[in-house]
């Protein structure tokens, strides 16, 4: 499932969740939920993990503003397919 949010492309796979824009991939890994989240999200997403875009861009960070636009994103995408995430 992919889909376009505000420049966003998102695709929900079994293992992860990938974002790309302007030619940049970030592969976000999909957690299962562990017990510790308060809600019953099917997904856990690490905001720790999601600083640099994957490579060959990975020397560019991921800006506050950016990430924001990009847990919206993902949060559309899943909410579309009647799939919730909690992001850690």
């Amino acid at each position: 499932m992919a889909r376009r949010s505000g420049g966003y492309q998102v695709e929900v796979t079994e293992g992860a969740i990938r974002v790309r824009r302007g030619g940049k991939t970030l592969t976000i890994p999909a957690a299962p939920p562990d017990g510790e989240s308060e809600e019953d999200a099917d997904f856990v997403v690490r905001l720790d993990d999601l600083d640099h875009w994957d490579p060959p861009d990975d020397e560019t960070p991921i800006d506050i503003e950016e990430l924001h636009k990009i847990l919206d994103a993902v949060e559309q995408q899943l909410e579309k397919h009647g799939l919730s995430v909690d992001f850690d």
